[in-house]
């Protein structure tokens, strides 16, 4: 069987750019179009990303693929749709809603932007964590008529925490979460931080990130029923912040249980996941899902951005939480630009073609 042929839309933009890398001889996916601006259209991609001072804005670690560099950008319109079998969308969400709803009316559709998460009839999927979500795509189709689905992942923010809430909600219960991020200058986008105002600083305010936060965290979490999903019964705090750290979000969670937890219990229930999580096999699944470190210095973004190539997450600083009966607290760490954004999508595409939706 041959590779899906699949286009990346945004390619120029930070996030469009990691997926290029994601996807470099990826052994199921094959880049066969790429579309951005309509400034950027008909130019080859090399010449796409140059400044007006002729300086290659590549924003990725490592070379740029030689597969993309002669490819020649087209505008979203000129896609070839019927010579394609998915999308990856890296388009902000301001233009995202529009492009997303034309693309999915022919083909799947996986993106990082917000503009189809709070739709009902839309999960925001996260492999390993809330895979019978998946089963709301055909509901999807359905009620809109469409080909394809919509499929986007959830904010980066959350995306470490949804992982690490999973497993001890499923044994222990939770009832209560309290949070407070940490965020990598990477999250706002290449001109989203200024030098002047994260230098020596900390901004203790992202607009609309904490909102995203709970709302997306109790949707994934939650069950489908009745072709619905209910979302979980948990109540969440979060104070979302941005810190002079170029890659990885690392997060301080308080987590209140149903039932008696303790760290060597976590520890055992984490172990657990990773010998039983739905992910393994995928080409770009890691080897562990979590590492659960019991060093009191762990996590630390500079030391855990590289494990399993960004795509695993980090838990440290696991201790007993007094201000609960039943409860826990701790570290983790979450790649923004790996698992939280385009590699995770890739992710969630492998997820998805075993699963025979693409």
């Amino acid at each position: 069987m041959g590779k899906k042929r699949v286009a990346i839309i945004g390619v120029t933009g930070s996030v469009g750019q990691e997926f290029v890398q994601s996807l470099d001889n990826h052994p199921w996916f094959e880049v066969t179009q790429i579309a951005a601006s309509e400034r950027s259209a008909g130019k080859n991609y090399l010449d796409a990303i140059k400044d007006a001072n002729g300086i290659i804005a590549w924003d990725v670690a490592g070379e740029i693929p030689e597969y993309i560099k002669k490819m020649t950008v087209k505008s979203v319109n000129d896609l070839d749709i019927s010579q394609l079998d998915l999308i990856f969308s890296a388009v902000e969400s301001e233009a995202a809603r529009d492009i997303e709803t034309k693309m999915a009316a022919d083909l799947p559709v996986i993106s990082t932007s917000s503009a189809y998460r709070y739709e009902d009839d839309v999960p925001i999927l996260i492999p390993g964590i809330n895979d019978e979500q998946t089963e709301l795509l055909e509901t999807q189709k359905k009620n809109r008529n469409w080909k394809g689905f919509v499929a986007p992942l959830p904010n980066c923010t959350t995306t470490g925490l949804a992982i690490t809430l999973k497993p001890l909600l499923d044994k222990y219960g939770a009832k209560k979460v309290m949070m407070t991020s940490m965020q990598a200058i990477s999250g706002g986008g290449k001109s989203g931080v200024s030098a002047m105002g994260i230098t020596d600083n900390i901004i203790p305010y992202i607009p609309k990130e904490e909102g995203k936060v709970r709302l997306e965290t109790r949707k994934i979490l939650g069950k489908l029923k009745d072709g619905k999903i209910e979302d979980a019964d948990i109540r969440i705090s979060c104070t979302c912040t941005r810190v002079p750290v170029i890659d990885g979000h690392t997060e301080s969670v308080f987590v209140e249980t149903t039932k008696d937890i303790d760290p060597v219990k976590a520890k055992e229930t984490y172990n657990q996941c990773n010998s039983e999580i739905s992910v393994e096999g995928l080409p770009s699944a890691p080897e562990k899902y979590y590492a659960f470190h019991e060093d009191p210095t762990r996590p630390q973004p500079r030391m855990e951005r590289t494990v399993g190539d960004g795509m695993t997450t980090t838990i440290g600083r696991v201790e007993k939480e007094e201000l609960f009966d039943h409860g826990l607290k701790y570290m983790l760490f979450s790649h923004n630009k790996k698992m939280g954004s385009a590699k995770g999508a890739v992710l969630l595409a492998e997820m998805l073609y075993k699963k025979d939706k693409i």
